[in-house]
């Protein structure tokens, strides 16, 4: 059966239950991540709920397709060529947030931005970090997300994951092995759906003015005005790799359309028109040099997708 009559069949089974306004073909994920780069989906579909999820993961298991499952696209590169298997997006359907005593539950698609705004005007205190990281509550479990030294792991209660088989599994945050940027939700394959955050009562203007002064650190240091997926690099053991390439003289280095930040060289950044092939070629350009000049190796922080 050739790939072209098996899309169809899927997409034929996945109107049963799915809108066709949420089942889009050659959908192009430059519309989709911070980047604001990558080609063509050969499918790209909006689930809303969990029985949409299971349904889906479970139809395309049965087809021996391939899917990645899309948070906010805000830490992800796909590649010029696109990506041939099936993208499925949560973000803007599966993000209720809802609060019971001091504890926030929220589903996969729920940005990270709004819990914190939501934990504040409960006047819990403890999430304040997070309330300036590009992204959702379901990526910021897979990678154990951090910033300002606190991380996702420090207020984690528990997460509700989907396995690939279909399975819902509650998973206590003590089981979830969550170090720098990694967890079992990563290295397993989990779907998140939903994560339960564990606050404390604290003062809601307090709370506010610390969120008040990380915005004013991040917007000061961090390029915020050109498309990006965040730092581009993970924390090297007793380096920063922002440092590193600003001392390897790489700041404002340029390719394509693709630029390190003159502001935080920490940052890859498209000042216009770059290709996600510019990216990834100055990612390199930029791990060649620190490696040759310092002996250091970087590794990428942002996921990359798709057929280089």
């Amino acid at each position: 059966m050739t790939g072209e009559i098996l899309k169809q069949e899927i997409i034929t089974e996945l109107k049963q239950y799915l809108p066709t306004e949420r089942i889009l073909e050659q959908e192009p994920m430059s519309r989709h991540t911070t980047f604001r780069v990558g080609g063509p989906a050969r499918l790209f579909l909006e689930i809303a709920t969990q029985e949409e999820l299971k349904s889906t993961i479970q139809l395309l298991n049965d087809a021996g397709e391939t899917y990645y499952l899309l948070g906010n696209g805000s830490n992800l590169l796909v590649s010029d060529s696109g990506y041939r298997g099936v993208i499925i997006q949560m973000d803007r359907n599966m993000e209720e947030i809802r609060l019971d005593g001091e504890e926030i539950h929220a589903c996969a698609g729920a940005l990270l931005s709004s819990v914190a705004v939501a934990a504040r005007n409960a006047s819990l205190t403890g999430f304040e970090f997070a309330g300036g990281i590009p992204g959702t509550i379901g990526g910021a479990a897979v990678m154990n997300a951090g910033a300002y030294g606190g991380e996702l792991k420090d207020v984690l209660k528990e997460v509700t994951v989907m396995t690939r088989e279909g399975e819902i599994l509650t998973i206590p945050a003590d089981k979830l092995e969550m170090g720098y940027r990694t967890s079992i939700i990563k290295t397993a394959g989990y779907l998140v759906l939903e994560a339960v955050i564990s606050l404390k009562k604290g003062d809601e203007e307090k709370i506010r003015a610390v969120m008040k002064e990380l915005s004013e650190r991040r917007t000061e240091k961090q390029p915020l005005d050109y498309p990006s997926a965040g730092s581009t690099f993970k924390r090297p053991e007793g380096y920063f790799a922002g440092k590193l390439i600003s001392d390897a003289g790489l700041k404002g280095k340029t390719i394509g359309g693709a630029q390190v930040s003159e502001k935080h060289a920490g940052f890859i950044v498209n000042i216009g028109g770059a290709s996600t092939k510019d990216i990834l070629d100055l990612i390199a350009f930029c791990q060649k040099t620190v490696q040759e000049q310092f002996g250091v190796t970087l590794e990428t922080e942002v996921k990359i997708v798709g057929e280089r």
